[in-house]
């Protein structure tokens, strides 16, 4: 296990999906856990914290400017949710993305993802993606790779949304922090991916746009297959 020092990652910045998961968290954790929960969260997702990193509870106090119980606190819940093991002594370990993950993940995005694009696709839902995608270019010109991700998750989770189905749409949502994290593996892996990935989503709007259901399915396979090649030539 390496073991680069928890201090030497960036500063956190909250995102605004991930400051709203924490601020929607119904518990009465203290506030100086959910900064740590959030500072780790946002490091191992957006791959500044990276698989096979040992994370110890005196570096990460440091970082944040906390005691070490409310780092244990954060840890733990961050075991729980399948992104850190605990070691005890030791500290935390980054849990790498295995290829049984990538395969389980992208199994299930086709299932779901597919099933909602065949459905028509009304105006509200068009313009919705559109400006998504708008968004994304202009975040990939910036070179924000975390954000691109996100709101390439967001394009996809919209499309789900969409179905009006909410057993389908609080699967979708539980593979959110995976796909994150899968998504900024690929672009920092394979930079020529971004304009793809955004040519891609380009494909699946114009199909739905065009109410070509058919179209709109089979972009989705390619889009979504593509990335488990890609993931599977980059687990870390």
């Amino acid at each position: 296990m390496s073991s680069p020092r928890a201090t030497a990652a960036a500063p956190t910045t909250a995102s605004t999906i991930d400051s709203a998961t924490v601020s929607a968290t119904p518990d009465k954790r203290p506030p100086a856990a959910e900064r740590v929960y959030a500072h780790v969260k946002e490091a191992v997702l957006g791959r500044r914290y990276e698989g096979g990193m040992l994370l110890t509870e005196g570096e990460l106090a440091d970082a944040v400017g906390v005691s070490r119980t409310p780092v244990r606190e954060a840890l733990l819940r961050l075991e729980v949710e399948g992104l850190l093991r605990l070691y005890p002594k030791k500290g935390a370990l980054v849990l790498p993305v295995s290829v049984q993950e990538i395969g389980d993940v992208v199994e299930t995005r086709l299932l779901v993802e597919e099933h909602a694009a065949r459905r028509p696709a009304g105006p509200a839902l068009i313009a919705e993606l559109a400006e998504l995608l708008d968004r994304q270019r202009e975040l990939a010109e910036a070179g924000d790779l975390a954000q691109v991700a996100r709101v390439d998750r967001c394009f996809h989770a919209t499309l789900v949304r969409s179905t009006g189905n909410e057993i389908l749409t609080r699967l979708y949502d539980q593979l959110r922090d995976r796909q994150l994290r899968m998504g900024v593996a690929v672009m920092h892996a394979h930079p020529g991916r971004i304009a793809q990935n955004i040519a891609e989503h380009g494909e699946i709007l114009d199909a739905l746009r065009a109410g070509d259901a058919d179209a709109a399915v089979a972009a989705v396979h390619r889009h979504v297959g593509s990335v488990r090649a890609l993931l599977r030539g980059d687990v870390r």
